[in-house]
């Protein structure tokens, strides 16, 4: 295990890593790779490339890397629901959108109160089936990443789609509210703020927010990020949350002690668990798609 590959702060780190087990380089030639997603069913791992304005795909079974769908309205995060269709975050499109099984797309949101949402970043699935996701800005500042746009809403919030498609709104106390991942038990809901980008003297930090059925209680602050950003994260069946950062992945137990960290040489944006064991993590760094095998598995 080259020493170059792990920062390890705290035994119960080195229990997580494999000493034969570096990380891989499975693709490059990205922009900004973000939003990873496996697909158990399919075997392979979707992302987005989000200023080329494509969603990649890597088959596990060939190691093959081809486009999956372009143009795709500027995406960015994405999941998988519990009947195994991709949710999707749309920059572009300003709405969170669904690939049935048929291959069609469905529109789940798109407004608020009338209102046209910012671009929506990240999502998730709580096991009732009611989607989460958050909407800062980044889509609509410039051309880059989608449309250039005033704000219609005037506000960087998350929301809940419920069942019955009911939208509402679940957390507005964040400056640009970025990943979002529930801990095993989803009695509690992690944010990442990114806010640093507008506004230079917040903090870059991860919020957890207890959950209470639809709605979030007050949250507190559970980890600083000390090399650049948090922005997408996921958490282990253990509890543990491996989220994105400016030198790589840094993990963190549920107490939110920073325990070690995977180096990587680009900013790392997001990462999935995934594999048949969902004991590998899969990692989009700026320009590049990585995987590591490590002895925990994805929720």
């Amino acid at each position: 295990m080259p020493a170059t590959d792990y920062e390890i702060r705290d035994d119960r780190f080195a229990r997580l890593i494999h000493g034969n087990a570096g990380p891989d380089l499975l693709w490059s030639g990205g922009r900004w790779c973000e939003g990873p997603a496996y697909l158990a069913a399919g075997k392979y791992l979707v992302w987005s490339d989000i200023p080329n304005d494509r969603v990649m795909r890597w088959d596990e079974c060939s190691g093959a890397v081809g486009v999956f769908e372009a143009a795709c309205r500027n995406q960015n995060g994405h999941t998988v629901d519990r009947e195994g269709r991709l949710i999707a975050c749309e920059h572009r499109g300003r709405c969170v959108s669904r690939i049935e099984h048929d291959g069609t797309r469905t529109v789940l949101a798109s407004h608020y109160d009338g209102k046209r949402f910012n671009s929506p970043n990240d999502v998730v699935v709580k096991s009732d089936g009611s989607i989460w996701f958050t909407d800062p800005s980044y889509g609509i500042d410039s051309e880059y990443e989608g449309d250039a746009a005033p704000s219609e809403i005037g506000a960087r919030n998350v929301y809940r789609i419920g069942t019955d498609g009911t939208i509402t709104i679940v957390c507005t106390d964040l400056v640009q509210p970025n990943g979002l991942a529930f801990s095993p038990d989803e009695s509690l809901l992690y944010i990442a703020d990114t806010g640093k980008t507008h506004v230079p003297d917040r903090d870059p930090l991860i919020r957890a927010y207890p959950v209470t059925g639809d709605t979030l209680g007050a949250g507190h602050d559970f980890a600083v990020c000390e090399a650049g950003l948090f922005d997408g994260f996921r958490v282990d069946t253990k509890g543990n949350l491996w989220s994105s950062a400016g030198d790589g992945v840094h993990c963190f137990t549920p107490d939110g002690t920073l325990i070690g960290k995977i180096l990587v040489d680009e900013v790392v944006a997001n990462v999935t668990f995934g594999g048949p064991k969902r004991n590998r993590l899969f990692i989009c760094a700026t320009t590049t798609l990585r995987a590591i095998y490590v002895n925990a598995q994805g929720c």
